[in-house]
């Protein structure tokens, strides 16, 4: 096991016992002979002797310094057993013994006794010595694998993360999420003689809107089964139009180009796991979000338009001179995650559904410091599901893919339908990617495709969740 500790009690045993006779022989040689040894012989015998002393000397202490080293790999060697079972939540019984290290007897007249031999694992008979395993790290002790309680991981692809954080684990994701979306519109203004010939005009509108919004997240445990978040976003917006001015019969088009830009609605959530789960067996977490309209209100903006911007007299294009970074409206959502692990996939879904506050006295911005009075407004509810099945690819790299759709309810004001309002459908194809850096940080990546034609064409998210 330690051949370097075996060739140097080799080396002293033979310093020691072979080293003093050779010097006799060398004397009785001389004595045989008849002539009797010179000062010069005898000097240059007791030198050498001196020296083999001192390198028997020097031997002794190295083999004195291997000793403990020896000791103290045993004790370390037991400890890091010890903390591996530790992690798997067994016993020490059943294990292979451990080969103890090698304890060398008290030297005799300042000389030490040879090393005991070392068992080799190739001889018939002799058992081979138990492999030592280095300690589990942190990170893996307590993974899904040892903890059966707890959901396995996957490569997050939504808002809502399957693993709940552990108690007096803290974690900041810093994130930034890209949207792209675009979309015509063509309106017939005017009435039709026949179905071949309109008079009236012609509203084309070609709408192409960009969406970043980074944030930071903090979450941390509450319990075993329980987790909070908070998530502060900041949202900048840039959306170009081109269209021409409303009842006009100009057929020159225009750009109009603007942008927006702040704090986005702060949000606060708690997750909560419902059962055990484990082998066969899924997980349930659900989890409780609150939103708040502290960003910038889409009715505080100043809209493009001169007197009104519904019903006569319309003036202007109908568009935000400035862009909201808020909804506008407080919101409470409900989920319900469910996780089933297969081996090696694991299989999840969501529901949610969001509740929006209903506002009174709700009044529009426009050009001239002039308000427009809307009365109650209340957004329709939306009722969200997705699915899919994350792959670990190996200890550090997973994949997940899924798919979200969501239905959003028509919008009502002052207690009926608002003109106009329909019911919006939303559906993502969903692809995210997981690889952890560190046992402290890992990145994730998550790409969306818009397969309805109200949903963003792109979206595109990067986190990077770091434990504390």
């Amino acid at each position: 096991m330690y051949p370097h500790v075996a060739r140097l009690g080799a080396a002293g045993l033979a310093a020691a016992f072979l080293a003093p006779p050779v010097l006799a022989q060398q004397v009785a040689t001389l004595s045989n002979h008849g002539t009797p040894p010179s000062h010069t012989e005898l000097s240059q015998l007791k030198d050498e002797l001196a020296q083999q002393r001192a390198l028997v000397n020097r031997l002794l202490l190295e083999v004195q310094a291997q000793r403990e080293q020896l000791q103290r790999l045993g004790t370390a060697t037991d400890g890091m057993l010890l903390s591996q079972q530790r992690g798997m939540g067994g016993s020490m019984s059943g294990q292979a013994p451990v080969a103890e290290p090698p304890v060398l007897p008290p030297a005799v007249t300042g000389v030490p006794a040879p090393l005991p031999p070392q068992p080799r694992p190739d001889q018939p008979g002799v058992p081979a010595p138990a492999p030592v395993q280095p300690a589990a790290p942190a990170q893996a002790q307590n993974s899904s694998r040892q903890q059966p309680n707890r959901p396995p991981e996957v490569a997050p692809i939504g808002d809502q993360p399957g693993v709940l954080t552990a108690p007096g684990t803290y974690v900041l994701e810093p994130s930034m999420q890209y949207g792209y979306s675009s979309s015509n519109r063509v309106a017939l203004v005017g009435y039709t003689v026949i179905p071949a010939l309109l008079i009236g005009l012609v509203d084309v509108r070609e709408i192409k809107r960009n969406t970043f919004t980074t944030a930071i997240t903090g979450r941390t445990g509450i319990s075993n089964r329980m987790e909070v978040e908070v998530k502060v976003p900041y949202v900048y917006r840039s959306d170009a139009t081109v269209s021409r001015e409303i009842f006009t019969g100009t057929a020159v088009e225009r750009v109009f180009d603007t942008t927006g830009k702040g704090m986005g609605d702060v949000e606060v959530a708690g997750r909560y796991q419902l059962n055990n789960g484990g082998a066969d067996k899924g997980y349930y977490i659900a989890g409780l979000r609150y939103k708040s309209r502290t960003g910038r209100d889409p009715f505080e903006v100043i809209t493009d338009c001169e007197r009104r911007c519904i019903g006569e007299n319309v003036t202007g294009t109908g568009l935000p001179l400035d862009l909201p970074t808020g909804s506008g409206f407080h919101s409470l959502q409900g989920t319900l995650t469910w996780l089933y692990p297969s081996d090696p996939a694991v299989f999840f879904g969501n529901l949610s559904y969001v509740h929006n506050f209903k506002r009174d006295d709700v009044t529009r911005l426009v050009r001239n410091g002039e308000r427009e009075p809307l009365g109650s407004l209340q957004p329709g509810a939306v009722l969200g599901f997705n699915f899919g099945m994350g792959l670990a690819l190996n200890d550090k790299a997973s994949l997940s893919l899924g798919y979200d759709h969501s239905t959003i309810g028509r919008m009502r004001q002052n207690g009926a339908t608002s003109i106009g309002s329909v019911r919006t459908q939303l559906g993502t194809l969903l692809l995210g990617y997981s690889y952890r850096l560190s046992p402290q940080r890992s990145l994730n990546i998550a790409v969306g495709a818009g397969v309805t034609r109200d949903t963003p064409d792109v979206t595109l998210t990067l986190r990077l969740p770091m434990t504390f």
